[in-house]
């Protein structure tokens, strides 16, 4: 991972996001480019909106947002002080999703990285809107979401979470397994468990998965699902004390169904813990 996109709305949950990534690959030579996408929607400091015209707002929102990159970009260089990582800032006016993937084929992106609420989003929902719609949006790279004003914490002990379906290749995996060996965290799989014993298309995804995690401390857990799946991870991630959690994003899977449901609204995981999640690779 060479290239990192950091997104900012300036908020303390950006700050710690981008604080974040820059200790996570403080040993890497790393480009972060610092991303601040603004558009006619976007609330003006001062809450001065009601005095400008549209052509005024955005001369105005502009130059926050340059102002408001310089300032962010000053600050982690004399937090982090790491010779190895150079920092670049990008403003635009646009649609946060769209600027994104287009910036991603643009500086060959290898990792974005997103505090999961941002200035106007409350604390219930577990993902930010932005976040999510990002998520959605973009299929070539991973995303990490870093929890709200979060300490850095090396990780030790990272979760796949699969439905042994599909996405269990090295490819697909790629990301999460340089974050492991770069961390020396352990891996554990959890597979919920709908019926008594794996078929034959999951046990042989078991054991792909097997391989790719050969050169890395792992296990595998089989977690009955006895209530909403939410829930059953909420449990796991608490009881093997995990501080960093990955599935891959693909339609049909559990991460759809799980972002789906209304009850992940209110579940602490997607709160506390980072999550990396990882983008479908096309057979």
């Amino acid at each position: 991972m060479k290239n990192i996109l950091v997104a900012t709305d300036f908020s303390n949950n950006a700050y710690s996001a981008l604080h974040y990534a820059t200790q996570l690959l403080a040993s890497k030579p790393c480009t972060f480019y610092i991303l601040n996408v603004f558009d006619k929607l976007t609330p003006i400091l001062g809450n001065k909106a009601k005095l400008f015209n549209n052509k005024h707002r955005l001369t105005t929102l502009q130059k926050e947002s340059k102002e408001g990159l310089e300032i962010t970009s000053h600050r982690i260089v004399l937090d982090t002080d790491n010779t190895k990582h150079l920092f670049k800032t990008i403003s635009k006016k646009g649609n946060l999703a769209d600027t994104i993937a287009k910036t991603i084929e643009e500086k060959k992106i290898d990792l974005v990285v997103m505090g999961n609420k941002g200035l106007n989003e409350t604390a219930d929902i577990f993902f930010g809107s932005n976040t999510i719609k990002t998520i959605n949006h973009i299929n070539k790279c991973p995303v990490l979401a870093i929890p709200g004003e979060t300490d850095f914490k090396t990780p030790k002990e990272i979760a796949f979470i699969t439905d042994l379906k599909r996405d269990c290749t090295k490819d697909s995996i790629a990301p999460l397994l340089f974050l492991a060996s770069l961390t020396k965290a352990s891996v554990s799989v959890m597979h919920i468990t709908e019926e008594k014993i794996l078929n034959k298309e999951q046990e042989s995804y078991r054991k792909l998965l097997a391989l790719c995690l050969k050169d890395i401390d792992h296990s595998f857990h089989w977690v009955q699902k006895f209530e909403d799946k939410a829930k059953v991870i909420e449990v796991f991630l608490k009881k093997q004390q995990i501080d960093m959690y990955a599935m891959v994003n693909h339609k049909r899977n559990l991460f759809e169904k799980l972002t789906r449901e209304p009850v992940i609204k209110d579940v602490s995981m997607y709160a506390d813990i980072p999550f990396l999640i990882l983008p479908h690779q096309e057979v």
